[in-house]
């Protein structure tokens, strides 16, 4: 889309995955699973250590929440992209392409 943009800023909460400076715009590429992504057949619990997982995931879930909140604080915008939602790429484009207005 020829927009400049950083991967991994270590000086931002969580490290977002892409960083757009000029348009302050963080975005997060979350698995399904590992960020437990509602509704998405791919966010399952394993059956095995069960009480292990849930608290990992639970952990997980709530720092993404923290992240996202104290970059809002700092005047960013974020934007998350679920890993299923990667393969409509058409889809994608035209949500950045919203949020680049």
């Amino acid at each position: 889309m020829g927009c400049r943009f950083r991967l991994h800023r270590h000086d931002l909460p969580g490290k977002p995955d892409i960083v757009l400076s000029k348009y302050r715009l963080c975005v997060f590429v979350n698995g399904c699973f590992w960020h437990q992504h509602p509704g998405c057949h791919r966010a399952t619990i394993p059956t095995s250590n069960v009480d292990f997982w849930n608290a990992k995931l639970a952990r997980t879930k709530v720092r993404d929440k923290q992240n996202i909140a104290e970059l809002t604080k700092m005047g960013w915008r974020v934007l998350v992209v679920w890993e299923c939602e990667t393969k409509n790429i058409s889809q994608l484009g035209l949500k950045l392409a919203i949020l680049l207005r």
